[in-house]
Parts: structure tokens; C-alpha cells; sequence
């Protein structure tokens, strides 16, 4: 699962960074709220951790703003503000928790993990299929006919994005997107090396291919049995 850690001060963002990989998730680091509210807006993540004091968009306008485009992902407030008052205009703004600094990491942990629970129906939709490929975003578990794979990062990622949309040919633009969240120069050949990767420890044991490649127009999950 992906995090967006949307907090101007290096240090916090970077422990915040690696307490979350540590737990298995996938973090990427904004360090103003324009940059933030661009990715948390384009980009899918299964939780934002945003600061409140941020330059150049604070974090309660990136908030506000966010669900007024109709975005619902869930979002932990970090502010040094303590009152009450501060955590209601948070919340009512669209927040789904509040953690005031200092805090521990422990916490922090435990909060993100429980804004997931809350709001990830563990049953349905943390779990994806197609054909004989299964993909666990809580556990980050992937099987293919019962046989556990390890995947990288982003490896994940793009299998993630291939599944979601195992019924359309997606395009490198597209993947480019899901995977980086930016854009590359169209001539680059990151996505051939990360699918041929992909579908290298996908298809390790099977006869069928996993992912075909369409030529000018992208990749597409085969009819895995």
C-alpha cells in the first residue's frame, strides 16, 4: 500500500518515511502543499499524512481542496497545534484523524494502520485477482496458482495498476503515472525493464505468459488460467 507524506521538515519526513517501509509500506515524500495536493490529486495512495504548516498551500486548503474534486483518501493531520479547536476545523476540513507533534512513532504507526482498517473493506477490495494471480495490498502477499512471488516496490506498484485494469491494454504514459507519479521522457525504456522483470518472476514455473505487449499501443494481463 502507498503513503504520501505531504511535511516540509526533511527529518520528520524521513523518519516518518522509514517507520512506514519498515511496516511494508510505500512511501513517497512532498515537501510543499502545491507539490502534494498535484500527486495526492493524480496519484493513488491508500493514505496521505499531511502537515498542516506547509509552504506554499497549507495543509488544510490541500485538504479541503482535495474532497471538493471528489478525492476520499484517507488523510492523518500532523500540527504542532495543540487546542481543540484546532483539531475540530481539522477534522470538519476533511481530515480523518489528528496527530499533534511532538509524537511518537509507535503512534503514528498505529493510526495509519488504523485509518486503513477503517476505511479498506479487508474482505473485497485489498484484494485483487485475475485468472490464477492473487495480490494482497494489507500483506503485500502475491501468488500465482498458490506459489508466493516476491516483488519490489514498484514491481507491485505495476502489478497492482495491471490488475486494476485487467480488462483494457494500458499504455506506457499510463504506467508511467501509476508507477513514478511523473512523467518521463516518452522514449524511455523504464516500463520495458520493469514489465520484463515483472513478468519474468511472474511466468518463473509456467508455460503461459502473464503479460503480453500490444506494439504502439502498450501491455495487458493475458488470460492467465
Amino acid at each position: 500500500m502507498s503513503v504520501l507524506i505531504v511535511e516540509d521538515d526533511s527529518r520528520i519526513s524521513g523518519m516518518i518515511a522509514q517507520v512506514l517501509r519498515d511496516a511494508g509500506f510505500i512511501t513517497e515524500v512532498a515537501d510543499n502543499g502545491v507539490e502534494g495536493f498535484r500527486r495526492a490529486l493524480s496519484g493513488i495512495y491508500s493514505l496521505l499524512v499531511v502537515d498542516l504548516m506547509l509552504p506554499e498551500k497549507d495543509g488544510l486548503s490541500l485538504i479541503s481542496d482535495l474532497r471538493a474534486a471528489g478525492k476520499q483518501t484517507p488523510v492523518l493531520v500532523l500540527s504542532a497545534k495543540r487546542s481543540v479547536d484546532e483539531r475540530v476545523v481539522g477534522l470538519q476540513n476533511g481530515a480523518d484523524d489528528y496527530l499533534t507533534k511532538p509524537f511518537a512513532v509507535s503512534e503514528l504507526l498505529a493510526r495509519c494502520q488504523a485509518l486503513l482498517r477503517r476505511t479498506v473493506k479487508i474482505s473485497e477490495e485489498s484484494k485483487l485477482s485475475y485468472r490464477d494471480l492473487s495480490l494482497d495490498l494489507l500483506s503485500r502477499q502475491v501468488l500465482r496458482s498458490g506459489k508466493q512471488i516476491s516483488l519490489q516496490s514498484k514491481e507491485f506498484l505495476l502489478l497492482e495498476f495491471l490488475m486494476r485494469n485487467s480488462e483494457r491494454i494500458v499504455s506506457k504514459a499510463e504506467i508511467l503515472q501509476a508507477v513514478w507519479k511523473y512523467d518521463f521522457d516518452p522514449q524511455t525504456n523504464v516500463v520495458d525493464v520493469l514489465v520484463c522483470r515483472l513478468r519474468n518472476k511472474l511466468d518463473d514455473g509456467f508455460d503461459e505468459k502473464s503479460i503480453r505487449t500490444i506494439r504502439g499501443l502498450g501491455y495487458s494481463l493475458n488470460e492467465v488460467r
